[in-house]
């Protein structure tokens, strides 16, 4: 069943720089109606209004915004549906602040932090023993169109996008960890934002540079009444966009010029993707456009339930990014996703841990036994030997051998003495002693181990019935669970109110009865001016996006030409400077890479400033020794383990007054 993307509009107060500049307020808000107004500044009767699911002005606390915008959507990703949280707006807006929040302040914490309360709650209170969880996060982001794990200490690798069949879009190589309370996410979280791109412009000191993504996989096994195990997998995607900029305000210059213009570009990508969604004529959506796009594949009309939560500033010095950003936000919420649940997946991790648990109580069983680990388990009717009646010393009793065992070397010797034993049965008695001692150690650290691994692998996994919360805490739980519920029912009457006013507005429209025709004249007169207002609106509208379109395709051919122009400088050194017989061999080893956006040459380690005299440049220019060898060649060939290959492409000589006589002998 389709399902609209839910957008809420959140409004901060304004900033310090924005009262400095006496700014004031050009939007305003019916919470109760979830309506937004935009008017601009240069014209008081130039008003856009737009309906939005939700919107909260600029008194709004986190703890309702998140129950809107998060505790519905988290408890249906508990159930084993996708779902995505993106907030958008221009920088400064307060993104980072309703997504993050200020972490370890229970009042201002965002939505990230609030997720995990509410999934860890809710494992905390499971008393069903049958129901087990396992959560894992990754953390990401994307800087410059390269995307780097968070969580890694080699934060600078950049990872690659691929696509598989059956898990469809994913990072190469992103680590994912296993969390069982909130103290450890807090801890990846707080490692996370430490190592994201964050910097300075004269409208944010602490702008984000980068697009983050915080991935969250809940997976869920349930035992049915015959003991088959039945698995959820819900994935939660919570992303904070950098914001859109424009230069003439943020100053940028340098690298926080080339980052904004990343920014830009990617956020343009996302828009759109967002129109050809809601444009149903539109029979390719450009997710190829961007990395940001690609990895919201399933969020924008894909498998999830998505919200968009929308920042925009009151400042009306931003009256023109505000209009842009909520027309942004109403196209959104025309994008229909198809979400459903994820039932029983083959790379769900729940499975593999269970099986791995499966395993080493199997391990511990045998070795309970006295078997080796790999050895089969005895059936219950069988009566195989333990390793117990097998050690067994000749000569000596159990009940003996038993008390030896724990006794020391000259106490064994004396009590062998005493038996009446000679002393060549006691050494060999005393070696086999040994023997069994020693067998027996390793047996007793050979089993630590395996507990040892058992243990952290059943402390990964969260199941019913085990409280993992002290009674103080427990309580502060549940109650933190019932206010989110009493919040979430207030919010869906509120929401229920709104339609049942909007559907009696219509039905009185429709019966409606005049007591005179001067009464029904006044009345439809009033209406007519509604709609004539209406229609004004829309022509001004239309006018207003012709106009923003225009600067768009304005900017687009200022792009076109500064690519055409570095696109002719190529062309230009290409036809001066290679030959057309190699031009044309490097042509058909050439091969477009769609996951990575980029052309491959086969064997390009084999180019000529990588093999012969020209490779080699020294930071003065060419290398004046002569052309390398063909030995030194071939040993480079061997080196990439690809013999007789040494001349697959052109190759520039060392020398360059050798290059220019050759030149001039090829002219004569």
């Amino acid at each position: 069943m389709a399902e609209a993307v839910k957008v809420i509009v959140r409004m901060r107060p304004f900033n310090t720089r924005e009262k400095n500049l006496e700014c004031a307020c050009c939007i305003e808000m019916d919470t109760s109606r979830g309506a937004v107004s935009i008017i601009n500044p240069k014209d008081a009767k130039d008003r856009k209004d737009f309906s939005f699911d939700a919107c909260f002005d600029m008194s709004s606390e986190q703890a309702p915004v998140y129950a809107e915008v998060g505790f519905p959507l988290v408890k249906n990703v508990l159930n084993g549906f996708n779902g995505t949280i993106f907030a958008y707006g221009q920088t400064g807006c307060g993104k980072s602040f309703s997504m993050t929040g200020v972490l370890g302040d229970a009042k201002l914490k965002g939505i990230i932090p609030r997720s995990f309360d509410q999934v860890f709650d809710q494992v905390a209170n499971n008393t069903d023993p049958n129901l087990s969880y396992l959560v894992r996060i990754s953390y990401l982001e994307i800087y410059n169109e390269d995307i780097r794990d968070l969580l890694s200490d080699d934060v600078d690798k950049k990872l690659e996008l691929k696509e598989n069949p059956e898990v469809g879009v994913y990072v190469k190589d992103l680590g994912s960890f296993v969390v069982k309370d909130y103290p450890e996410v807090d801890k990846w979280m707080e490692f996370g934002n430490s190592q994201r791109s964050v910097g300075a412009t004269a409208m944010n000191a602490t702008s984000s540079r980068s697009h983050s993504i915080f991935m969250v996989n809940m997976e869920t096994c349930e035992k049915d009444s015959k003991g088959e195990d039945h698995i959820r997998v819900g994935k939660l995607n919570l992303v904070d966009l950098a914001g859109s900029e424009r230069q003439s305000k943020t100053e940028a210059s340098g690298q926080r010029l080339k980052e904004a213009a990343k920014i830009n570009l990617s956020l343009s990508a996302l828009g759109n993707v967002i129109s050809a969604l809601v444009d149903g004529k539109s029979t390719h959506v450009p997710y190829r456009d961007s990395k940001l796009t690609r990895l919201l594949q399933d969020s924008l009309g894909g498998n999830a339930k998505t919200v968009m939560l929308t920042a925009v500033s009151p400042a009306d010095n931003n009256y023109e990014e505000g209009l842009s950003t909520l027309r942004y936000a109403n196209r959104a919420k025309n994008i229909k996703n198809k979400p459903k649940i994820n039932e029983d997946p083959k790379d769900a991790m729940i499975r593999q841990f269970q099986d791995e648990i499966k395993k080493l109580k199997e391990m511990l069983e045998r070795k309970g036994m006295g078997l080796p680990v790999d050895a089969p388990l005895p059936s219950a009717s069988s009566s195989a030997p333990t390793m117990q009646a097998v050690r067994s010393i000749r000569g000596v009793d159990p009940e003996l051998l038993a008390k030896i065992k724990t006794e020391t070397d000259e106490q064994v010797m004396k009590a062998l003495a005493e038996k009446g034993i000679v002393e060549e049965e006691r050494n060999r008695i005393m070696g086999e002693l040994k023997q069994i001692k020693k067998e027996e150690e390793e047996e007793a650290a050979e089993k630590a181990r395996i507990e040892g691994q058992l243990a952290a692998m059943q402390s990964k996994l969260m199941i019913g019935g085990v409280n993992y919360l002290d009674a103080h805490e427990a309580q502060t739980s549940k109650l933190r669970m019932q206010e989110q519920e009493l919040e979430q029912q207030r919010l869906a009457e509120a929401r229920l109110k709104r339609q049942l006013a909007q559907q009696e507005e219509n039905l009185t429209d429709v019966d409606k009865k005049y007591s005179s025709l001067q009464d029904e004249v006044e009345d439809k007169t009033r209406k007519l001016k509604k709609l004539w207002t209406k229609v004004q609106s829309m022509k001004t509208e239309l006018e207003d996006l012709q106009e923003e379109y225009a600067k768009d395709k304005a900017d687009l051919l200022d792009s076109l030409r500064e690519t055409n122009k570095a696109l002719k400088l190529k062309i230009l050194v290409i036809n001066s400077f290679i030959p057309p017989d190699e031009l044309t061999r490097i042509e058909r080893r050439a091969q477009y890479d769609d996951e990575a956006s980029a052309w491959r040459i086969h064997n390009v380690q084999l180019a000529g400033r990588n093999m012969g005299g020209g490779s080699a440049r020294g930071k003065g220019g060419y290398n004046q020794d002569s052309a390398r060898s063909n030995e030194d060649d071939s040993s480079r060939v061997q080196q990439f383990n690809l013999p007789g290959a040494a001349n697959v492409y052109f190759s520039y000589t060392g020398n360059p007054e050798e290059a220019a006589r050759k030149s001039n002998g090829r002219r004569k």
